[in-house]
C-alpha cells in the first residue's frame, strides 16, 4: 500500500505564491509519473501539471508561466510552486501518482485546499 500526503495549501491573496508538496510512502519500487490535479466547486477535476520519471513535464494552458512542477526522487516527493495566483486557481489540489511495486497502481492523495482571494 502507498500513501500520498499533500501539504502547503492555504489562503493567499491574488498575486501571491504557495508551494505544494506531495510525499509518497509505502511499498514503492518506482514512481513512473506524478501529477497535480485540482477541483473547484461545481467543476470537474482537471490536470494542472505532470512530470514523468524521465523528467517530461506538461502543464495546463491556464497555469503555464506561473506554476512549476518538480520532483525529488530520493524523497519520493513532487512539488508544485504556484506564483501569480489568481482567484480562479481556488480549488482543492490533489496529488496523483502511478507507482510500481511488482505491478503499477494509481494513487490519489487526500487533497489540500488552496484559496486565492481578490
Amino acid at each position: 500500500q502507498v500513501q500520498l500526503v499533500e501539504t502547503g495549501g492555504g489562503l493567499v491573496q491574488a498575486g501571491g505564491s504557495l508551494r505544494l508538496a506531495c510525499a509518497a510512502s509505502g511499498r514503492i519500487l518506482r514512481i513512473n509519473v506524478m501529477a497535480w490535479y485540482r477541483q473547484a466547486p461545481g467543476r470537474q477535476r482537471e490536470l494542472v501539471a505532470s512530470i514523468t520519471s524521465g523528467g517530461v513535464i506538461d502543464y495546463a494552458d491556464s497555469v503555464k508561466g506561473r506554476f512549476t512542477i518538480s520532483r525529488d526522487n530520493a524523497k519520493n516527493t513532487v512539488y508544485l510552486q504556484m506564483n501569480s495566483l489568481k482567484p480562479e486557481d481556488t480549488a482543492v489540489y490533489y496529488c496523483n501518482a502511478d507507482i510500481s511495486y511488482y505491478g503499477q497502481i494509481n494513487y490519489w492523495g487526500q487533497g489540500t485546499q488552496v484559496t486565492v482571494s481578490s
